[in-house]
């Protein structure tokens, strides 16, 4: 089934809609209620102003974000790791991260050469 230039209000409940594509489509203010995604591919999308709750997201890759202002809790973490990232202003549980790696590293170099 194509859709092409149409403007419709739908309601999908017990499909199957695995391998299909959707390309410059609208779906702002859309639910999605117990829906397997695992294996999609996201790219350009506009994700602002939505929230997440319950979701299995082990194994996700998130490149080139911008994720200002998202807050994280209740989550786990074990094994996530943030490498090249803008980090001032981020804060875990409270406490500043970039204060807490400058305390690290000055805790852990000897004249510039880590410990």
């Amino acid at each position: 089934m194509k859709i092409h230039d149409e403007k419709h209000r739908i309601s999908v409940t017990h499909s199957d809609l695995s391998g299909s594509v959707f390309d410059d489509v609208n779906l702002s203010g859309s639910r999605y209620e117990n829906v397997n995604m695992s294996g999609s591919k996201f790219h350009n999308i506009n994700l602002s102003g939505c929230t997440f709750e319950d979701m299995n997201m082990s194994g996700w890759t998130v490149n080139d974000a911008n994720l200002s202002g998202m807050s994280v809790s209740k989550a786990n973490l074990a094994g996530a790791a943030v490498v090249g990232c803008r980090l001032e202003g981020m804060t875990i549980d409270g406490i500043e991260v970039s204060a807490l790696l400058a305390a690290w590293k000055e805790t852990n170099t000897t004249g510039g050469a880590e410990k």
